[in-house]
């Protein structure tokens, strides 16, 4: 099995997961699946070029697969995500404790807040920026294609 970050190196197996998440959000009576027709087209890559991604994004686990006859039906599998959310979160967190850090220095010491205050307000900071960064990564890569 492939590592996971060389699996969604790849812009064009990002872009298939793009394609599959729109169509879990925009179609959900689907249950997000899709042809793979369907995803040749709304890429505009050839049939051979996405089978071949669908492959390696299936063998990671990113993709389930439901065959009907000679038709090939995909739909995202978030599960192994979870691993590179794992692995980023700690960034971004860091991120914001650092900003975080520079505004109570900057605070004088009678305006700073509690400790069960600044902790609360610190939850509050790493939920927003998990959601930005979750918003962001669905978000940019239709502003890409655009």
């Amino acid at each position: 099995m492939a590592d996971i970050f060389d699996v969604v190196a790849d812009p064009t197996r990002r872009d298939i997961l793009s394609v599959l998440l729109d169509r879990e959000t925009s179609a959900p009576q689907s249950g997000g699946e899709i042809s793979v027709s369907e995803i040749v087209a709304s890429l505009g890559t050839s049939q051979p070029t996405v089978s071949k991604h669908l492959k390696v994004l299936r063998e990671a686990g990113l993709v389930a697969v439901r065959e009907e006859g000679q038709h090939r039906y995909y739909k995202l599998d978030r599960a192994p995500l979870e691993h590179l959310e794992d692995w980023l979160i700690p960034f971004l967190a860091a991120d914001a404790g650092a900003d975080a850090a520079a505004l109570a220095a900057a605070e004088p010491t009678s305006a700073r807040l509690k400790d069960e205050q600044r902790a609360f307000a610190e939850a509050i900071g790493k939920a927003f920026a998990e959601t930005a960064h979750q918003v962001t990564a669905v978000v940019s890569p239709k502003f890409r294609k655009a």
